[in-house]
Protein backbone atom coordinates (compact mmCIF):
# COMPACT_ATOMS: atom_id res chain seq x y z
CA UNK A 1 0.00 0.00 0.00
CA UNK A 2 1.22 3.62 -0.97
CA UNK A 3 -0.57 6.77 0.57
CA UNK A 4 -0.09 9.13 -2.83
CA UNK A 5 -0.65 13.01 -3.40
CA UNK A 6 -0.95 13.54 -7.24
CA UNK A 7 -3.61 15.81 -9.38
CA UNK A 8 -6.14 13.97 -11.01
CA UNK A 9 -8.05 14.33 -14.02
CA UNK A 10 -11.82 12.87 -13.74
CA UNK A 11 -12.30 10.46 -17.22
CA UNK A 12 -15.24 8.85 -16.68
CA UNK A 13 -17.87 7.97 -13.57
CA UNK A 14 -19.60 4.92 -13.80
CA UNK A 15 -22.88 4.68 -11.56
CA UNK A 16 -22.28 1.07 -9.46
CA UNK A 17 -25.24 -0.23 -8.03
CA UNK A 18 -27.46 2.38 -6.20
CA UNK A 19 -25.13 4.67 -4.35
CA UNK A 20 -21.56 3.70 -5.29
CA UNK A 21 -19.45 4.67 -8.29
CA UNK A 22 -16.38 3.88 -10.13
CA UNK A 23 -14.40 6.57 -10.92
CA UNK A 24 -11.81 6.60 -13.52
CA UNK A 25 -9.27 9.34 -13.28
CA UNK A 26 -5.97 10.31 -15.57
CA UNK A 27 -3.95 10.68 -12.53
CA UNK A 28 -0.40 13.33 -12.76
CA UNK A 29 1.48 10.28 -10.49
CA UNK A 30 0.43 6.76 -11.93
CA UNK A 31 -1.71 7.21 -15.37
CA UNK A 32 -4.78 5.82 -15.47
CA UNK A 33 -6.29 4.78 -11.81
CA UNK A 34 -9.67 3.40 -11.04
CA UNK A 35 -10.98 3.97 -7.59
CA UNK A 36 -14.45 2.70 -5.81
CA UNK A 37 -16.50 5.77 -4.09
CA UNK A 38 -18.96 4.14 -1.59
CA UNK A 39 -21.98 6.30 -1.18
CA UNK A 40 -21.24 8.59 -3.63
CA UNK A 41 -25.01 9.46 -3.80
CA UNK A 42 -25.51 9.84 -0.12
CA UNK A 43 -25.77 13.38 1.68
CA UNK A 44 -23.98 12.15 4.38
CA UNK A 45 -20.49 11.95 3.32
CA UNK A 46 -19.69 16.00 2.16
CA UNK A 47 -16.19 15.22 0.79
CA UNK A 48 -17.26 12.79 -1.68
CA UNK A 49 -20.06 14.46 -3.27
CA UNK A 50 -20.65 13.61 -7.03
CA UNK A 51 -19.97 17.28 -7.91
CA UNK A 52 -16.29 16.65 -8.02
CA UNK A 53 -16.71 13.79 -10.87
CA UNK A 54 -17.99 15.22 -13.49
CA UNK A 55 -16.14 15.27 -16.87
CA UNK A 56 -12.96 16.33 -16.83
CA UNK A 57 -12.96 17.91 -13.14
CA UNK A 58 -8.85 18.47 -11.99
CA UNK A 59 -8.66 17.24 -8.58
CA UNK A 60 -6.35 17.16 -5.98
CA UNK A 61 -6.63 13.79 -4.41
CA UNK A 62 -4.88 11.76 -1.65
CA UNK A 63 -5.42 8.38 -2.12
CA UNK A 64 -4.21 4.89 -1.19
CA UNK A 65 -3.02 2.65 -3.69
CA UNK A 66 -2.61 -0.75 -3.41
CA UNK A 67 -1.71 -1.36 -7.36
CA UNK A 68 -2.93 -4.58 -7.32
CA UNK A 69 -5.49 -3.68 -10.51
CA UNK A 70 -7.47 -3.74 -8.26
CA UNK A 71 -10.05 -0.44 -7.44
CA UNK A 72 -8.32 2.31 -5.34
CA UNK A 73 -9.45 4.10 -2.77
CA UNK A 74 -9.56 7.87 -2.29
CA UNK A 75 -8.61 9.22 1.47
CA UNK A 76 -9.02 12.91 0.51
CA UNK A 77 -10.73 14.86 -2.42
CA UNK A 78 -10.69 18.53 -3.39
CA UNK A 79 -11.11 20.40 -6.81
CA UNK A 80 -7.91 21.70 -8.28
CA UNK A 81 -9.16 24.58 -10.50
CA UNK A 82 -13.06 25.24 -9.87
CA UNK A 83 -14.38 25.59 -13.37
CA UNK A 84 -16.00 29.03 -13.82
CA UNK A 85 -17.70 28.63 -17.54
CA UNK A 86 -17.76 24.94 -18.33
CA UNK A 87 -20.89 23.34 -15.90
CA UNK A 88 -22.65 26.72 -17.60
CA UNK A 89 -22.03 26.94 -21.01
CA UNK A 90 -24.11 24.46 -22.85
CA UNK A 91 -21.14 24.33 -25.95
CA UNK A 92 -18.15 23.93 -23.54
CA UNK A 93 -19.76 21.48 -21.28
CA UNK A 94 -20.85 19.60 -24.37
CA UNK A 95 -17.33 19.75 -25.85
CA UNK A 96 -16.18 18.26 -22.38
CA UNK A 97 -18.21 15.39 -22.35
CA UNK A 98 -17.33 14.62 -25.75
CA UNK A 99 -13.29 14.86 -24.94
CA UNK A 100 -14.39 12.77 -21.47
CA UNK A 101 -15.43 10.07 -23.74
CA UNK A 102 -12.39 10.14 -26.57
CA UNK A 103 -10.14 9.87 -24.05
CA UNK A 104 -11.72 7.44 -22.01
CA UNK A 105 -11.59 5.19 -24.99
CA UNK A 106 -7.85 6.12 -25.60
CA UNK A 107 -5.67 6.39 -22.49
CA UNK A 108 -5.05 3.12 -21.35
CA UNK A 109 -1.36 3.43 -19.45
CA UNK A 110 -0.94 2.98 -16.01
CA UNK A 111 2.27 4.95 -15.79
CA UNK A 112 2.48 8.62 -15.50
CA UNK A 113 3.23 10.91 -18.68
CA UNK A 114 3.03 14.31 -16.93
CA UNK A 115 3.65 15.89 -19.80
CA UNK A 116 0.07 14.62 -21.57
CA UNK A 117 -1.46 15.81 -17.94
CA UNK A 118 0.12 19.29 -17.80
CA UNK A 119 -0.78 19.67 -22.09
CA UNK A 120 -4.74 18.36 -20.82
CA UNK A 121 -4.86 20.75 -17.46
CA UNK A 122 -3.44 23.68 -19.21
CA UNK A 123 -6.17 23.25 -22.63
CA UNK A 124 -9.00 22.89 -20.06
CA UNK A 125 -8.13 26.02 -17.96
CA UNK A 126 -8.04 27.61 -21.19
CA UNK A 127 -11.35 26.64 -22.49
CA UNK A 128 -12.73 27.74 -19.19
CA UNK A 129 -11.79 30.97 -19.49
CA UNK A 130 -11.97 31.59 -23.11
CA UNK A 131 -14.91 32.14 -26.01
CA UNK A 132 -13.21 31.28 -29.07
CA UNK A 133 -13.91 27.71 -28.69
CA UNK A 134 -15.42 26.41 -31.67
CA UNK A 135 -11.99 24.51 -32.56
CA UNK A 136 -11.02 23.80 -29.50
CA UNK A 137 -11.66 19.39 -29.36
CA UNK A 138 -10.58 19.55 -32.85
CA UNK A 139 -6.98 20.91 -31.97
CA UNK A 140 -6.68 19.13 -28.52
CA UNK A 141 -7.45 15.90 -30.13
CA UNK A 142 -4.74 16.39 -32.65
CA UNK A 143 -2.24 17.84 -30.27
CA UNK A 144 -3.12 14.73 -28.16
CA UNK A 145 -2.02 12.63 -30.61
CA UNK A 146 1.68 13.65 -29.66
CA UNK A 147 1.59 12.15 -26.30
CA UNK A 148 -0.37 8.64 -27.67
CA UNK A 149 2.58 8.57 -30.32
CA UNK A 150 0.45 8.92 -33.40
CA UNK A 151 0.85 12.53 -34.31
CA UNK A 152 1.08 13.15 -38.59
CA UNK A 153 4.81 12.97 -39.43
CA UNK A 154 4.98 16.26 -41.38
CA UNK A 155 8.27 16.35 -42.74
CA UNK A 156 6.68 16.56 -46.18
CA UNK A 157 3.75 19.13 -45.87
CA UNK A 158 3.48 19.92 -49.65
CA UNK A 159 2.29 16.55 -50.50
CA UNK A 160 -1.45 16.81 -51.53
CA UNK A 161 -2.90 13.51 -49.66
CA UNK A 162 -2.64 12.36 -46.08
CA UNK A 163 -1.79 8.75 -45.65
CA UNK A 164 -3.97 7.48 -42.30
CA UNK A 165 -2.65 4.28 -41.10
CA UNK A 166 1.42 5.40 -41.49
CA UNK A 167 0.17 9.31 -40.28
CA UNK A 168 2.12 10.79 -43.13
CA UNK A 169 1.49 12.93 -46.25
CA UNK A 170 2.03 11.31 -49.45
CA UNK A 171 2.69 12.37 -53.01
CA UNK A 172 -0.49 10.32 -54.62
CA UNK A 173 -3.62 8.92 -53.72
CA UNK A 174 -3.64 5.41 -51.60
CA UNK A 175 -6.77 3.33 -50.62
CA UNK A 176 -6.27 5.07 -47.11
CA UNK A 177 -5.65 8.42 -47.49
CA UNK A 178 -7.60 11.55 -47.42
CA UNK A 179 -8.58 13.09 -50.39
CA UNK A 180 -6.88 16.49 -51.40
CA UNK A 181 -9.55 18.85 -49.80
CA UNK A 182 -9.76 16.85 -46.77
CA UNK A 183 -5.87 17.03 -46.27
CA UNK A 184 -5.53 20.15 -46.98
CA UNK A 185 -8.20 20.85 -44.06
CA UNK A 186 -6.03 18.44 -41.95
CA UNK A 187 -2.99 21.04 -42.46
CA UNK A 188 -4.69 23.61 -41.65
CA UNK A 189 -6.09 21.94 -38.19
CA UNK A 190 -2.50 21.08 -37.36
CA UNK A 191 -1.41 25.09 -37.84
CA UNK A 192 -3.75 25.89 -35.01
CA UNK A 193 -2.86 26.63 -31.56
CA UNK A 194 -6.09 27.32 -28.68
CA UNK A 195 -5.86 31.23 -28.80
CA UNK A 196 -5.45 31.18 -33.06
CA UNK A 197 -8.25 33.90 -33.48
CA UNK A 198 -9.27 33.44 -37.14
CA UNK A 199 -12.15 30.55 -37.10
CA UNK A 200 -11.35 29.30 -40.46
CA UNK A 201 -13.80 26.72 -40.44
CA UNK A 202 -17.26 26.30 -41.16
CA UNK A 203 -19.63 24.35 -39.74
CA UNK A 204 -19.29 21.33 -42.30
CA UNK A 205 -15.58 21.43 -42.17
CA UNK A 206 -15.38 20.87 -38.58
CA UNK A 207 -17.83 17.89 -39.24
CA UNK A 208 -15.77 16.89 -41.62
CA UNK A 209 -12.82 17.16 -39.32
CA UNK A 210 -14.21 15.45 -36.54
CA UNK A 211 -14.62 12.71 -38.29
CA UNK A 212 -11.67 12.19 -39.88
CA UNK A 213 -10.20 12.45 -36.53
CA UNK A 214 -12.61 9.70 -34.85
CA UNK A 215 -11.42 7.54 -37.78
CA UNK A 216 -7.43 8.66 -37.32
CA UNK A 217 -8.05 7.39 -33.87
CA UNK A 218 -9.81 4.18 -34.67
CA UNK A 219 -7.04 2.96 -36.63
CA UNK A 220 -4.15 3.64 -34.29
CA UNK A 221 -5.58 2.84 -30.85
CA UNK A 222 -7.12 -1.47 -30.30
CA UNK A 223 -10.34 -0.83 -29.07
CA UNK A 224 -11.59 2.29 -29.88
CA UNK A 225 -15.18 2.85 -29.88
CA UNK A 226 -17.06 6.03 -31.08
CA UNK A 227 -18.25 8.19 -28.41
CA UNK A 228 -21.69 8.35 -27.60
CA UNK A 229 -21.74 11.97 -27.10
CA UNK A 230 -20.32 12.40 -30.95
CA UNK A 231 -24.62 13.25 -32.06
CA UNK A 232 -24.67 15.65 -29.18
CA UNK A 233 -21.65 17.59 -30.00
CA UNK A 234 -22.87 17.56 -33.84
CA UNK A 235 -26.22 18.51 -32.87
CA UNK A 236 -24.72 21.42 -30.79
CA UNK A 237 -22.31 22.85 -33.62
CA UNK A 238 -24.70 23.07 -36.10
Amino acid sequence: KMLVKTKAIVISALKFQEKSLIVKCFTLSHGLKSYFVRDAFSARKSNQKIAYFQPLTILEIEAVHKNKGTLENFKEIKISHPYWSIPTDIFKSTIVLFLSEMLHHSIHEEEANPDFFAFLETALMWLDTHDQIANFHLILLMEATKFMGFYPEDSNPNFDFFEMREGIFVPFETVSCLNKSHTFLLKKLLELRFDSIEILFNSKERQALLTIIIDYYSLHLDGFKKPKSLEVLVEVFS
